[in-house]
């Protein structure tokens, strides 16, 4: 049953954000994008902070926003919850006057109020911080004492705005398992902005991808990680994309390239004839040759090298469009062994442009169709 639903229309001169999302009581929803895909403007509308130019949103049985009915509730009314990328605490109070803030603005006495914070301090194992002030606190401690005050006023929602990104590699994974026991604890109704898949698998039941403003695709978090529709999805969950129109056994490029795949059940295709479809493929499964393989059927794919990142024991290729080829083949990736690296060089150091070709079995690739869930 629909807990939040929002319909909203931000039109900026260069920019409209238009979207229709909605969000189960207890269920977090994630929203991923490009930077200017209007993630930060969807959380404004939630928060109050902004005024659509046309929409609704609607929490639970209250109506927070009507344009057409003049109603906006203002930020400070409503039940809304916000954690940031900076913990954005009062300098001037302590950890513990500062959770106990969102409690006293609700009415609760000074002793309810000190009793709730100090309730919401253990659960965030950061009840020995209840002296410190914000000057004396890690990045990571700081997150712990934010996330408690934004659940200490009890909100009905609670927004997560890329809550992670500013702590270190130590710290992000322990605030990660916090933040799942916490808001999963407490039954938080929520919304998450992040760039990392990973805080998505963790933490969301389900995913929205935003992409000019727009909801792109939408559907289970698993389901749009390992099965993507958009570039965007793609690319964080590691995954080659290619988008196309369904033909028999695979799909058709705009170029007029038939990519061969499979569909995700098995069968010969995953996509109808004519229709919008995308062909998805680990970098794995994509090995490299400086000549056109021949040999059994596989997708053959012509690139220039862009560069070379380590990944682990491997090696990740990343291919630019040839000059005058298709632009969707920017960004596509090849994970090899560094020996292939080096025969792939034939003897020199293997350079940014470099004329390559990538080549991947049709059953290394899943044709889905696209558009969203």
């Amino acid at each position: 049953m629909t807990f939040l639903d929002v319909r909203a229309t931000v039109r900026r001169r260069e920019f409209t954000l238009d979207v229709a999302l909605s969000v189960a009581r207890g269920e977090v929803l994630a929203v991923l994008g490009p930077n200017g895909a209007g993630k930060s403007t969807l959380l404004g509308v939630l928060a109050g902070l902004l005024r659509p130019d046309d929409g609704v949103v609607r929490l639970g049985s209250r109506t927070l926003t009507d344009t057409g009915a003049g109603v906006h509730v203002p930020a400070h009314r409503r039940g809304v919850g916000l954690l940031a990328q900076q913990a954005l605490l009062f300098p001037h109070l302590s950890a513990l006057a500062n959770v106990a803030f969102g409690p006293r603005c609700g009415g609760a006495s000074r002793a309810e109020a000190s009793e709730v914070a100090r309730g919401w301090l253990a659960d965030v194992d950061a009840e020995e911080l209840a002296g410190r002030r914000p000057s004396r606190l890690s990045g990571g401690q700081a997150q712990r004492v934010a996330l408690a005050r934004a659940l200490a006023g009890s909100p009905e929602l609670l927004l997560l705005d890329e809550p992670l990104a500013a702590l270190d590699v130590d710290s992000a994974p322990v605030l990660r398992a916090l933040l799942r026991r916490v808001v999963r604890g407490a039954g938080t109704t929520a919304v998450l902005v992040t760039h990392d898949m990973l805080d998505a698998l963790v933490l969301a039941d389900r995913v929205a991808v935003l992409s000019g403003g727009v909801v792109v695709e939408q559907g289970a978090t698993r389901e749009v990680l390992t099965r993507p529709r958009s570039s965007f999805a793609a690319r964080i969950a590691g995954l080659n994309l290619v988008p196309g129109v369904g033909v028999d056994g695979g799909l058709r490029t705009a170029d007029g390239l038939v990519v061969s795949g499979r569909a995700p059940d098995g069968a010969a295709s995953g996509a109808h004839a004519g229709e919008p479809a995308v062909a998805v493929f680990p970098p794995s499964a994509v090995s490299v040759f400086r000549e056109r393989p021949d040999g059994s059927p596989r997708n053959v794919i012509r690139v220039r090298l862009a560069g070379l990142e380590p990944r682990g024991e491997l090696v990740r290729l990343r291919a630019g469009a040839v000059d005058g080829g298709p632009e969707w083949v920017d960004g596509l990736a090849a994970d090899v062994t560094p020996a292939a690296v080096a025969d792939l060089g034939a003897g020199a150091a293997l350079a940014p442009g470099a004329l390559l070709w990538f080549a991947v079995k049709a059953t290394e690739v899943l044709v889905h169709p696209a558009g969203g869930s």
